[in-house]
């Protein structure tokens, strides 16, 4: 798949000002002109992300009350449930609350929904399972229950108060909540605190350590046994796992926390890491991608096969000896995953390259019976891979059908399944990942209604991916100082990408190589003349590549092989010069 290459503006002046003043080099300077950072107390923070920083979680909407009722439920000796979800985001999020409630004294249980009997989120039968296991009377719902109108109703009728801790969007009416803890529910910009914008950031994760924050704010000031030395830094390896893996935007308050939490994850205690770290053979030094493709599916293995409980045992476990065989087993379930995720992808492009039109097809839908509903999210992402539309992925066994979906820049998806909402008989998430639940017989109007609404708010030339390019460079501005320096803009990932760049006018400096188990890899060594780089296009495959004079567009990195350090540039795309 080509790319539509987008250079973003190159800013000599603004940029040699912003690093005479900060005493970093231009190239860095202009990266974080082009990531919004003009501003010098802005860009100090950026560059030195503080637990300092971190804005007081009270300002977050309903924070007060969901405080309030906690803490009537602990002086009542009155137990509670925590109703997560079955994600890592839902997983972390619920581990990272119990070990705070518990150890602050209250009656603190868990119950995450199986995928197979009680579907997404805080489902009615979910709900009723979750009673006959747990009597409470207070339910705090995490990583869910903001369109769960009907659900909190029921329970309110039989005396159960709920507190609503999520990220998603909220449905129109709310949820009558005692709380609803979501900062989807504040504007953006807000005259209480700038961070308030920050918050909008935040997933599941990330909010249960603002509520725990919050707790021990109270705690402290109302003597709350506990409290006093109750170090919350501890928590940040759950809270960076739960937000790496929810691919939520690493800026604002989302950045101090997985910068710290990244520390805490490759210095942790816990049990259940270790061992996971362990079976993943993750790196020494963990990096957001390592996080994101190593320790993340395996945490996610259990919940999309059946339930998360083996998940949260795992983060829960109190020695190696009983992390261990918990962690080998979810490094099994997530082969198994990856065999059906691999069949289902190959059936579904298969089948949708034979039919696809590009001018018509704005968005896929594609359903089967038998297709398993625990992996067609990650199917969905794939085939958005491939063909760069918004993208449904529906199956099922008998009756309801469930499926995922994922989009574009520029289509809301969880807004245009409101649209659609007379079709389905559930659904929910936010705007580039949503969830369904749908009657067979709908799913051919569905299609036709969302490539309707899709051909009315999308233009042709947002059908084609774009690659956004931090400056054009030549090769010789590459080099280990210069790479040093970018670090700095670490953690990359979500809405603060790695640094890309293009440098024009190339050609090789010795012939090609296909590299790895299927040669589907390509090394190559490119040069301006003056200086030569290795390169490396992974997943090339068959098609083209790049011959005569070329410009490269790529994201360059430090590659130590063989106790040898060398720049090594990722191929992003080519086109001819």
């Amino acid at each position: 798949m080509k790319f539509r290459w987008t250079l973003a503006p190159p800013q000599p002046l603004f940029a040699e000002t912003l690093a005479a003043s900060l005493k970093i080099p231009t190239l860095l300077a202009q990266c974080l002109l082009n990531r919004g950072f003009s501003e010098l107390p802005a860009t100090e923070k950026f560059l030195a992300p503080r637990l300092k920083n971190l804005a007081d979680p009270f300002l977050l909407p309903d924070m007060a009350k969901a405080v309030e009722r906690l803490l009537l439920a602990r002086e009542r000796q009155e137990p509670l449930v925590i109703f997560g979800d079955y994600d890592v985001d839902g997983v972390t999020s619920t581990a990272l609350l119990l070990e705070v409630l518990g150890r602050l004294g209250w009656q603190a249980n868990a119950y995450l929904p199986n995928r197979m009997d009680e579907g997404y989120g805080l489902s009615r039968d979910g709900v009723e399972n979750c009673l006959k296991k747990y009597a409470v009377k207070l339910l705090l719902a995490v990583d869910c229950g903001s369109t769960a109108v009907d659900t909190i109703l029921w329970l309110n009728e039989r005396g159960v108060d709920v507190i609503v801790l999520d990220h998603h969007q909220v449905s129109s009416p709310p949820p009558k909540a005692v709380a609803l803890v979501n900062p989807q529910t504040s504007p953006a910009i807000d005259n209480r605190q700038s961070a308030i914008g920050n918050f909008q950031e935040l997933c599941s994760a990330g909010l249960a350590f603002k509520l725990a924050h919050a707790l021990i704010k109270r705690g402290r000031e109302t003597g709350l046994p506990g409290a006093a030395d109750f170090d919350l830094k501890p928590l940040l390896d759950l809270v960076a796992l739960g937000t790496i893996a929810d691919i939520v935007p690493l800026i604002g308050e989302n950045r101090i926390l997985v910068t710290a939490g990244l520390e805490k994850l490759n210095t942790t205690c816990r049990p259940g890491l270790i061992a996971l770290k362990q079976v993943a053979q993750s790196p020494e030094k963990l990096g957001t991608h390592d996080v994101g493709f190593q320790l993340a599916p395996r945490l996610n293995a259990a919940g999309r096969l059946e339930t998360a409980e083996e998940s949260l045992r795992l983060l829960l476990a109190e020695t190696l000896e009983q992390a261990l065989p918990l962690a080998q087993n979810l490094d099994a379930r997530n082969r198994e995953r990856q065999k059906i995720e691999k069949s289902i992808v190959e059936e579904v492009i298969g089948g949708v390259r034979m039919k696809f039109d590009s001018q018509k097809d704005f968005v896929i839908v594609e359903s089967q019976l038998l297709w398993h509903i625990g992996v067609v999210g990650i199917v969905a992402s794939r085939v958005l891979q491939e063909f760069y539309r918004p993208t449904l992925i529906i199956g099922g066994e008998n009756g309801e059908m469930r499926g995922s979906g994922r989009s574009i820049a520029g289509f809301d998806l969880a807004a245009a399944l409101r649209e659609c909402g007379d079709l389905l008989l559930r659904h929910g998430g936010h705007a580039m990942a949503a969830g369904l639940s749908v009657m067979p017989d709908k799913i051919d109007l569905l299609r036709e209604r969302l490539n309707a609404i899709a051909r009315r708010s999308l233009q042709p030339e947002d059908l084609q991916p774009p690659l956004r390019l931090d400056a054009e460079v030549g090769l010789d501005e590459i080099n280990f100082d210069s790479l040093a320096e970018l670090e700095r803009l670490k953690p990359v990932g979500q809405g603060n990408p790695p640094p890309q760049f293009c440098s024009r006018n190339l050609m090789h400096r010795k012939p090609l190589q296909r590299i790895g188990a299927n040669k589907q890899h390509v090394k190559m060594w490119v040069t301006n003349g003056a200086i030569t780089h290795e390169a490396v296009w992974w997943n090339a495959g068959q098609g083209s590549l790049p011959a005569g004079k070329f410009d490269l567009a790529f994201s360059p990195s430090l590659n130590d092989y063989n106790d040898r350090t060398t720049v090594q540039l990722k191929v992003l795309d080519w086109r001819t010069t």
